[in-house]
C-alpha cells in the first residue's frame, strides 16, 4: 500500500509498540504531526512546555517501564533543545529514541531557516544516528533505530528526517509488531570458572553493582548469589532498590556520599565483584587505591567499560543477568560470620544525623516521604544535595522506581521525568524530589503537568542557595560563596497559584507531614516546599581524589 513518510513513521510506531511519545511541533515536522491527528486514537502525543522537558519525560517513562522512551522536536533550535535530554540518558544508558525533523533535502547546507546539523551534534551522545534521504528508506531506517537502541548496552538513539521525506509518498510493506528476540548468551567458561574459584576462596567478599543490574533485570540473581556467597553488598545511585533497604546484606549506597560501611568493606574486601558498573569518579575517587587489597571480577554487557577507570583481576563480558545465573550453580555455599560481624560492628559508627522536629531536616523529610508514600512510589529527583539526601534517606525497596540523572548530573531533569514517569506509574505515587535552585531550571513543565492533570507531587528542598556547589566552597574554597547565593525572590505559593496548581509551605515536620498526606489524595499536581537552613550538608563526603581515610563526617 502507499502511504506517505508521516503515516510510515505513525505505523512503525505501532509496530514497535509505541502508543504514547512526548514533543513540541513546528514547521519542520508539521506534516507528522498531521499524521499524529489522524492516528490519535493509536498515540498519544504529549506536548511539553520545552523541548528538553519533552526529552526527559520519554527518558523517565524509559526507566520506569523498560521500553523505549520516543521523543520528537521539529528542526533548529526545538533538536538542539533536545541534546541535554539526549545526554542524559546516554550517560545512564536508557533506551530513547528522538525524532527530529529538518529542512527539506533540497535545503540542506543552506543555512536555511531552523536549520542545524542535529547529527553531527548528537553524534557523540548518541549510539548511532541517521540521515533519512529518501522515503523509501524511512521504515527501515525507524525499525533499525529501536533494535539498536535496546541491544546490548541501551542507549539514545537519534533519526533526523527532512520535511520532504515526511511528505513523499511510496510503497509501504507492514511488518508484525516487534517482539523482543532472545539474549545471546556467550560467555566465557574458563572466567566464570576462575571467577567462581576466587569467590569460593573469599573470606572478605563484596558485591558492588550499579545500573547495569537493574536495566537487565538481575536483581534477583543478584540476591541469589549475595546469599550464596554470604556477600555483603553495596550499589551505586542507580541501582538503588535493586535490593531493599531493608534486607541485611544490603550496606547501602558507596561513593563519594556513600555509606562509612559500605566504603569500607570495599576497602577491606578479598573478592570484589563488580557487576554492571563503569566506576565513574564518584565511585573509584582514587582509582589506583579503589579495593586495592582485592581481587576484582568486572562483569558488563559493554566491553569499553572494562578497565576503562579501574584494573579488574578478572573480567566477564556479557548481560549481567545471563553472567550472574551462569555463575551461580559453580558456587559452593558459604557462612562468613566472622566478616558479618565486622560489618555490624562497623555500621555502630556510620554518620548518623541528628533529629529536631521543631524544622524542617532533610533527612527526616525524606523518611516521612517513604513512610507516607508507601514501597510501591517512585521517586525522581533533580540533581543536588535533595538528589543524595533523597538517595540516602528514602527506603528504595523496588527497582527501576528511584530515577534520577547519574552520570551528567542534570538539574532540570526531575520535573520532565516524573511526568512521562507517572504517565506509566499507573496508580502508585510518584513523588519529585529537587532544589530551589534545580527547579528555577523545569518549573515551567508545571503547565503540562496541570493541562494533562498528572498527579506528581512535588517536594521543594529551598534553602534558597545552590546548596551542593555551596557545600564545597564551605569545605574546600574557605567560605568564599562566589555565585551561590542567588537572591532570588521566587514565592512558590503564588507562582503555583498562576499555574492552576496548589503548593504548601512547610518549615516543620508535622506541618510537611499534613501537607503530604493531603498531596497523595489530589486528582492533579500539587508542590510543597520545605523550608531547610542554608548549612544543611550531605554527609558523609570523601573528598574527589579521596579515599576511605579522608572521609569526612563532620
Amino acid at each position: 500500500m502507499k502511504r506517505n513518510g508521516s503515516d510510515i513513521m505513525m505505523e512503525v510506531l505501532l509496530e514497535q509498540g509505541v502508543h504514547r511519545i512526548f514533543g513540541y511541533p513546528g514547521g519542520a515536522v508539521l506534516n507528522i504531526y498531521d499524521a499524529l491527528y489522524k492516528y490519535s486514537a493509536k498515540i498519544q502525543h504529549v506536548i511539553t512546555a520545552h523541548e528538553q522537558g519533552a526529552a526527559h519525560a520519554a527518558d523517565g517513562y524509559a526507566r520506569l517501564t523498560g521500553k523505549i522512551g520516543v521523543v520528537l522536536a521539529t528542526s533548529g533550535p526545538g533538536a538542539t533543545n533536545l541534546v541535554t535530554g539526549i545526554a542524559t540518558a546516554y550517560m545512564d544508558s536508557v533506551p530513547l529514541v528522538a525524532i527530529t525533523g529538518n529542512v527539506g533535502t533540497g535545503l540542506i547546507g543552506r543555512d536555511s531557516f531552523q536549520e542545524v546539523y542535529i547529527t553531527g551534534i548528537t553524534l557523540p551522545i548518541t549510539k548511532h544516528n541517521f540521515v533519512v534521504r529518501h522515503v523509501e528508506e524511512l521504515a527501515d531506517v525507524l525499525r533499525a533505530a529501536f533494535a539498536i537502541a535496546q541491544e546490548g548496552r541501551k542507549g539514545p538513539v537519534l533519526v533526523d528526517i527532512p520535511k520532504d521525506v515526511s511528505a513523499a509518498v511510496c510503497e509501504f510493506t507492514p511488518a508484525p509488531e516487534a517482539a523482543r528476540t532472545a539474549r545471546p548468551r556467550s560467555l566465557d567458561e574458563a572466567a566464570l570458572g576462575a571467577a567462581a574459584d576466587l569467590l569460593n576462596a573469599a573470606e572478605r567478599p563484596v558485591l558492588y553493582f550499579g545500573g547495569g543490574v537493574s536495566s537487565a533485570g538481575a536483581g534477583e540473581a543478584l540476591r541469589a548469589l549475595a546469599r550464596k556467597c554470604d556477600a555483603p553488598a553495596t550499589h551505586t545511585l542507580m541501582a538503588a532498590g535493586v535490593l531493599g533497604a531493608g534486607e541485611e546484606r544490603n550496606l547501602g549506597l558507596i561513593g563519594m556520599h556513600g555509606c562509612a560501611t559500605a566504603n569500607r568493606a570495599v576497602h577491606e574486601a578479598d573478592v570484589l565483584l563488580m557487576a554492571g558498573t563503569r566506576l565513574s569518579d564518584r565511585v573509584a575517587l582514587s582509582p589506583g587505591k579503589f579495593a586495592a587489597g582485592a581481587k576484582r571480577i568486572h562483569i558488563d554487557i559493554d566491553p569499553a567499560e572494562i578497565g576503562k577507570n579501574v584494573t579488574a583481576d578478572l573480567t566477564l563480558v556479557g548481560d549481567v543477568k545471563d553472567v550472574l545465573e551462569a555463575l551461580l550453580p559453580r558456587l559452593e555455599e558459604k557462612e562468613h560470620a566472622v566478616w558479618r560481624e565486622t560489618l555490624r560492628d562497623w555500621r555502630k559508627n556510620d554518620y548518623h544525623p541528628k533529629d529536631d522536629s521543631s524544622v524542617l531536616r532533610p533527612h527526616q523529610v525524606m523518611a516521612a516521604i517513604s513512610a507516607l508514600a508507601g514501597p510501591e512510589a517512585v521517586y525522581v529527583t533533580d540533581v543536588g544535595q535533595h538528589q543524595l539526601w533523597a538517595a540516602q534517606y528514602v527506603d528504595h525497596v523496588r527497582p527501576r522506581s528511584f530515577l534520577t540523572s547519574g552520570g551528567l548530573g542534570t538539574m532540570g531533569y526531575g520535573y520532565g521525568a516524573a511526568i512521562g514517569a507517572k504517565m506509566a506509574a499507573g496508580s502508585r505515587p510518584v513523588v519529585h524530589i529537587t532544589g530551589d535552585g534545580s527547579f528555577h531550571m523545569n518549573m515551567n513543565e508545571a503547565c503540562t503537568a496541570v493541562s494533562y492533570r498528572v498527579p506528581v507531587i512535588t517536594i521543594i528542598m529551598n534553602n534558597q542557595v545552590l546548596g551542593m556547589v555551596r557545600q564545597w566552597q564551605t569545605v574546600f574554597y574557605d567560605r568564599r560563596y562566589s555565585a551561590t547565593d542567588p537572591q532570588r525572590k521566587t514565592d512558590f505559593v503564588r507562582l503555583a497559584e498562576g499555574f492552576g496548581l496548589r503548593c504548601t509551605r512547610c518549615e516543620t515536620l508535622p506541618q510537611f507531614e499534613q501537607a503530604f498526606r493531603a498531596a497523595l489524595g489530589a486528582d492533579g499536581p500539587v508542590w510543597i516546599e520545605c523550608r531547610i537552613g542554608k548549612d544543611e550538608k550531605v554527609l558523609p563526603m570523601i573528598p574527589a581524589g579521596g579515599t576511605i581515610a579522608d572521609m569526612m563526617m563532620d
